[in-house]
């Protein structure tokens, strides 16, 4: 678990977007993956001007844990939270199980740096990191989406955040990012399914991450009522698609047909990854500048 480039940037943009790092919860106790050089690049891109030896004090090229750029980005209380001691968490719980009454309401931040896909319950776990926040507080995700198989229990998919941090559960999204893991990959903001009114796929070769940021607007019960997929919710509210059973056997010539239709668009993106490029949509896939 820990903060690699693309993860760094991410806090700083955070940062600079005005998140209160003032009293900062992270699920399990992050660890640097950059070199100072890398770092220093990374706060010049922000305006920040930085020397080697700060660059250094913040990243230790053998490797540390995040709590110094943690500090350096404004926080004053910051604790750990794992399932175990042995990474020297200052809180050990299990998210599988909710979290005690002390953490309710207890943080302007949370931070999930690659811990989320490892906890079973994800519902209760993702609960748990909203229900830690202050209102007005937020909460930064860098979450494992494509190619990351075996990684963890799980890889993510936009449209599970985007249900998730609704006004429903007194929530907003600032900003859903896809990128790949490699330093140098474009950045893409994503835009919600049940904006564009379709599903919001892609098919890439390398790792990606998924980086999300909300805002926790008011204190109302989370997740009382399950997320639906945006797809299948406007379909179940409209009549017109309501079958009757005279029409069920026509319907099922149409139904394989558009299944064959889906696999063979599908076999055609996959022909077209040479090079290992992503293949965006480019109207829900936007490009953006990491350092905007």
């Amino acid at each position: 678990m820990g903060f690699d480039v693309q993860g760094i940037k991410f806090l700083m943009g955070a940062h600079r977007s005005g998140v209160s790092f003032t009293r900062t919860a992270t699920l399990g106790r992050q660890e640097l993956f950059i070199s100072a050089s890398h770092l220093r690049k990374i706060l010049h891109g922000f305006g920040f001007p930085s020397s080697d030896a700060e660059a250094r004090r913040l990243a230790p090229e053998s490797g540390g844990f995040a709590e110094p750029l943690l500090r350096w980005l404004g926080g004053e209380d910051i604790i750990s939270i794992d399932a175990s001691w042995y990474e020297g968490a200052s809180v050990v719980h299990d998210m599988n199980l909710p979290i005690p009454e002390t953490l309710r309401g207890a943080f302007s931040l949370v931070i999930d740096g690659g811990t989320l896909e490892h906890v079973f319950n994800y519902p209760v776990a993702i609960k748990n990191c909203m229900e830690m926040l202050q209102v007005g507080g937020h909460l930064l995700l860098m979450t494992p989406a494509n190619n990351f198989m075996g990684h963890g229990f799980y890889q993510f998919s936009p449209e599970l955040f985007f249900r998730i941090f609704s006004d429903q559960n007194g929530f907003e999204i600032n900003r859903v990012i896809f990128t790949e893991t490699v330093p140098a990959a474009q950045w893409y903001k994503v835009v919600d399914p049940a904006r564009a009114g379709r599903r919001v796929e892609m098919i890439n070769t390398r790792p990606a991450y998924l980086l999300i940021q909300a805002r926790k607007l008011r204190q109302v019960p989370v997740l009382a009522s399950a997320p639906q997929q945006s797809d299948y919710t406007v379909l179940w509210q409209d009549p017109g698609t309501k079958r009757d059973e005279s029409r069920i056997a026509q319907e099922g010539a149409a139904h394989i047909l558009r299944g064959i239709a889906r696999r063979v668009k599908a076999a055609y993106r996959n022909l077209r990854l040479a090079g290992r490029r992503p293949q965006l949509d480019g109207e829900v896939f936007i490009k953006v500048d990491w350092h905007e």
